[in-house]
């Protein structure tokens, strides 16, 4: 992959990782349009290398409340911040569990895999337009919600399925606030995609090449910067603009993806 191409898919992953539209089915149409001709294995490594990229822009941006979290959690307290971790943590079980006994199936949907994003792409418009119809509340995320939420971000492990689009959607259609379910969506992806790293890592899967460090070094502080730059000033448009606006946008760039997909 050429650095040019890789700066491009991290702007990309940055840009997408915090608006409802998929970022990892955005990258995948990045790839296939710049002609990747990656194997599924070295794709996957690519997207997830990104991942963690944005994982750590929203550490940055989330520091306070990581912190508060943290201080929680040390006090070994049952206070709001040591609920609200369980509650994080409850939510990763799903994923981890998809994760670690089907990831092998996960990798080859990975890969250019143009008509499956087309039509995640189109599930995730439905989402997010059922999402807009819901009535405004103030609940709070609940134990049972967060394990909902979770499943929700496991089905998101599909490439074209909105990660943030599926998670807020569901917490808002189970009656969550919009601003309670967006900084609830956006931090229990931190710890998943820090597991995914150390398990990766510790388990011998990630094997960096000399021609790809520089491509995906690139790639990552591409992916940082730009993920610094949307999720402080696109996580306000998440919350506060009507999310029918971005079913359509996944409407139109499912059914083009489709379109390409069918073409080629």
């Amino acid at each position: 992959m050429e650095i040019i191409d890789a700066i491009i898919l991290g702007i990309v992953q940055g840009l997408t990782e915090f608006l409802p539209v998929s970022s990892s089915g955005h990258l995948e149409l990045g790839k296939a349009i710049l002609g990747d001709a990656s194997i599924p294995e070295d794709s996957l490594l690519f997207t997830v290398i990104l991942h963690f990229a944005t994982a750590l822009s929203t550490i940055v941006v989330f520091r306070a409340d990581v912190l508060e979290i943290l201080k929680g959690l040390l006090c070994f307290k049952w206070n709001e911040e040591t609920r609200f971790s369980l509650k994080i943590i409850l939510s990763m079980f799903p994923a981890a569990f998809i994760g670690l006994f089907f990831e092998e199936r996960l990798e080859g949907l990975f890969g250019e895999n143009v008509l499956l994003v087309g039509y995640m792409l189109i599930i995730t418009a439905l989402l997010l337009y059922l999402a807009d119809r819901a009535k405004e509340t103030d609940k709070k995320v609940t134990f049972l919600n967060a394990f909902i939420i979770g499943v929700s971000q496991a089905i998101a492990i599909l490439p074209g399925i909105s990660r943030s689009g599926a998670t807020i959607s569901t917490s808002v259609l189970l009656g969550i606030d919009k601003s309670k379910a967006a900084r609830f969506s956006f931090l229990m992806v931190v710890p998943l995609i820090l597991g995914k790293m150390a398990k990766d890592l510790f388990g011998g899967q990630i094997d960096f090449h000399s021609a790809q460090i520089a491509s995906l070094g690139a790639g990552f502080i591409a992916a940082f910067l730009a993920g610094l730059v949307a999720c402080t000033w696109m996580i306000q448009l998440v919350r506060q603009s009507k999310l029918q606006y971005f079913a359509i946008y996944c409407f139109l760039v499912g059914l083009v993806a489709i379109a390409f997909g069918l073409w080629n």
